[in-house]
């Protein structure tokens, strides 16, 4: 179905200690090794698609964390090293000293033919970003696409590479990309600047971007495509709707306000007079959604799919799928979306709350008195709503990183105390008697770094921020 190149799993595996080495070459199907994890007093273990395998009785030692380091280049600001002239990653744990204490070794592959279910929405010129979960692909297949515009529609490309994980590491860019031109970032914090320097210095026809996840790089994104440049770029998320409830990231699909209609028009739109609207063009023409290595659903006209979901409408998507033959099949769909579903039956669940930094006891206590239904949720996977203080929020720890890249909506207390908690309280649970979800999401969404508050009354007042 498609041609996988190895990126050199010889030099992956010659920087493991021979007792670690060995079982991997005994390995029948060591070809297909997707990542070595070595954590200091644990067992080693090796991942492949389908299962793991330890591969020593023995716990890994300092000194074979040491033999790694030494073999490799150095750790960037994001604890990311590599190999020259290839496309293998090597991350680093670090523990409060600094001092490396583990390492996941992960093995970097050129694969062709992952393009071919896209490839006339990367040879029109427009703008496409690719969504979907981690180790789907979207990496590979910048790759590719870097490669074919720059190789075969002869196109002035750069790849705007952060930490070298699209191009490989070293000075000499890996020929996966082809012809095209790359430019390394040191730490992901560079990025935006990178990207718009990269325009105004070499004059790109098409810029490469992977991994889109800060308000500053979505800015730049709109930049460099207010000049004309096409992108193609990938970004936290797996689906349309995950970008429009990701206040973070909404700008890429031309951000969401909160418009108050009159009363003529909300009865001709057969809405609340509080509706949630784009506000400008998107930065990206198409949307692709990776559900698995050989299959995606493709939003052909952004614009359209954006003002349908906030609509509570249907808009055509298709599917795309690589058969067993290698040949490419679609399918126009019309799917309904899930804050259409959501909002035609009554809220009877509770809102599931994620606390980080906030007070269960206080939060609790208050939501028994007023009679809210709310559940705490242990897992930040399986929640409504991230409650967090401003403290918290403005060191970005990891948990509220992985909220920002999962879509979901972070509530930032100004200061944890039970005035706060019930204002917060108050504006997530008003309104559930009319149209409950858009409601609640709505108020989520509105007024980047606004207060609740403010939202609801139009001037400024005490409250918690939502982000």
């Amino acid at each position: 179905m498609r041609r996988v190149v190895t990126d050199d799993l010889d030099a992956l595996l010659d920087i493991f200690p021979p007792h670690i080495r060995e079982p991997l070459y005994l390995q029948s199907d060591h070809s297909d090794l997707l990542e070595v994890v070595l954590d200091l007093g644990r067992l080693p273990e090796a991942r492949f698609p389908d299962r793991e395998l330890v591969l020593n009785s023995e716990d890994v030692s300092q000194s074979d964390i040491n033999y790694i380091v030494s073999r490799i280049g150095q750790f960037s600001g994001d604890n990311r090293a590599g190999i020259d002239h290839t496309l293998h990653r090597i991350s680093g744990i670090r523990n409060r000293n600094g001092h490396i204490i583990g390492v996941t070794c992960r093995v970097g592959r050129a694969v062709f033919g992952t393009m071919r279910m896209i490839q006339d929405l990367i040879e029109s010129g427009k703008s496409v970003l690719l969504l979907g979960r981690p180790g789907i692909g979207k990496t590979t297949m910048l790759r590719e696409v870097a490669r074919v515009l720059a190789d075969d529609l002869k196109k002035r490309v750069i790849v705007i590479d952060t930490s070298n994980e699209i191009a490989g590491d070293g000075d000499i860019p890996h020929p996966a990309i082809g012809h095209a031109r790359r430019m390394q970032v040191a730490t992901p914090l560079e990025q935006h600047a990178v990207m718009i320097e990269a325009v105004e210095n070499h004059m790109p026809e098409v810029i490469i971007i992977d991994e889109i996840g800060t308000e500053l790089e979505a800015m730049a994104a709109r930049t460099i495509a207010e000049r004309g440049v096409q992108l193609v770029g990938t970004a936290h998320g797996n689906t349309l709707e995950n970008l429009i409830m990701n206040p973070t990231l909404s700008d890429l699909i031309g951000g969401i306000q909160t418009v108050t209609l009159g009363d003529e028009e909300a009865k001709r739109r057969r809405t609340q007079k509080s509706v949630l609207e784009r506000k400008a063009p998107p930065t990206f023409d198409m949307v692709v959604e990776i559900v698995d290595r050989y299959k995606v659903t493709v939003h052909p006209d952004v614009t359209e799919a954006v003002d349908a979901l906030l609509h509570r409408r249907s808009a055509r998507a298709e599917i795309r799928w690589m058969d067993e033959d290698g040949e490419i099949r679609r399918e126009m769909i019309t799917p309904s979306f899930g804050m259409e579903s959501r909002d035609e039956e009554p809220h009877t669940k509770p809102l599931r709350f994620y606390l980080f930094g906030a007070n269960r006891s206080r939060l609790e206590q208050l939501a028994r008195e007023q009679g809210k239904a709310l559940k705490v949720a242990n897992d930040l996977g399986h929640t409504d709503l991230l409650l967090t203080t401003r403290s918290y929020y403005r060191r970005k720890p990891q948990k509220i990183r992985d909220a920002e890249a999962l879509g979901i909506p972070i509530y930032v207390l100004k200061s944890n105390n039970a005035a706060q908690m019930r204002q917060c309280l108050d504006s997530l649970y008003s309104g559930e008697t009319q149209d409950t979800y858009v409601h609640h999401l709505q108020r989520l969404l509105a007024g980047r770094g606004g207060t609740i508050a403010n939202n609801r009354r139009g001037q400024h007042g005490e409250g918690g921020e939502s982000r």
